[in-house]
């Protein structure tokens, strides 16, 4: 059984939580229904439980318990997203799927941060800031340059009243 010291222990938990906050925010800012909160204790809870599952592991090696714990949570994660899927059958819409996708990410990065993977936490994190910054505009640009239909509202919908809008 190897043990992880405190310093460890905080910097794990506390990038997992920073990074789902981090994505969360972005999902306030776009008036999802998703946010801030939500997606830092998905992040939170995920590192957390990978944390107890690898605690019984060989340092730097994931067991068959860990394994486990990694596979029952990505199904699990499942559930919380759809709960921010919409269907709106009046007019065959789906909305919701980036916020559903964003937990998904929250949870994967709360799962690498608990195994210290920060090489592959800093690259997920500045990949989907990317996609989440810039996808919407370059989305309507190909739509535009490639003749394709283009919805006005995104899958996630039209933003709250006040809000920045966007995807």
């Amino acid at each position: 059984m190897t043990a992880l010291d405190w310093p460890e222990i905080l910097l794990r938990l506390g990038v997992a939580t920073l990074a789902g906050c981090a994505i969360g925010l972005n999902r306030d800012l776009h008036g999802k229904p998703i946010g801030l909160k939500t997606l830092g204790i998905v992040g939170l809870s995920t590192a957390t439980v990978v944390l107890l599952a690898m605690q019984f592991a060989e340092p730097g090696k994931i067991n068959d318990a860990a394994s486990r714990v990694i596979q029952g949570i990505l199904t699990g994660i499942g559930f919380l997203g759809a709960g921010v899927i919409v269907h709106e059958s009046d007019r065959f819409r789906v909305r919701g799927l980036t916020s559903a996708a964003c937990t998904f990410l929250a949870a994967c990065l709360g799962i690498a941060c608990g195994i210290g993977q920060w090489p592959i936490v800093g690259t997920a994190l500045t990949l989907a800031f990317l996609i989440l910054t810039v996808g919407n505009r370059t989305e309507h640009w190909l739509h535009r340059m490639l003749g394709g239909r283009h919805e006005t509202q995104e899958s996630d919908g039209p933003a709250r009243p006040g809000s920045p809008g966007g995807n």
